[in-house]
Formats: C-alpha cells, structure tokens, sequence
C-alpha cells in the first residue's frame, strides 16, 4: 500500500470511530485506538465541522486537510 491509500483508510477508520461515539454503543467506539480518538477528534471537529454528521463528506475533508492535521494526529495515523 502507499501512504496516500494508507492515510485514507486511518482516517476513514477514525472518522467512522468518531461517528460511532456520536450514534452508537460504547463498545462499538472500541474498535479504535483512545490514543487516535484523542489526537484527532480535536482536527476533525477544527477543520471539518460543517460535514458532520457524514462519515463519507468528514472523511474526504480530512484526507484534503491531511498537511493541516496536528502532528499529534498525523503520527498516530501514520504507519510505524
């Protein structure tokens, strides 16, 4: 995989994990990482508020926000 491909499945994953805390069960939240919750939902709410609630339209604004992510955010999305 490259690492566009590899970014847009971190941030899908944690946009739908963001979306599954809003809507669903706790348990369902708990597929993502707390570290990954708590270093990314601050940039997700900062640069792509006006497309919640969808998952799809929080997604696509992340991957072309990808350079403006906190580097918090960034090194927990980023393959190691």
């Amino acid at each position: 995989m490259n690492v566009t491909t590899t970014r847009r499945i971190a941030i899908s994953a944690l946009v739908l994990g963001t979306s599954l805390m809003a809507f669903a069960a706790p348990s369902s939240a708990e597929t993502y990482t707390a570290e990954q919750r708590a270093a990314c939902t601050p940039d997700a709410y900062r640069l792509c508020a006006k497309e919640f609630p969808s998952v799809s339209g929080v997604t696509a604004c992340m991957t072309k926000n990808f350079a403006n992510l906190s580097e918090k955010c960034k090194a927990t999305l980023l393959p190691k």
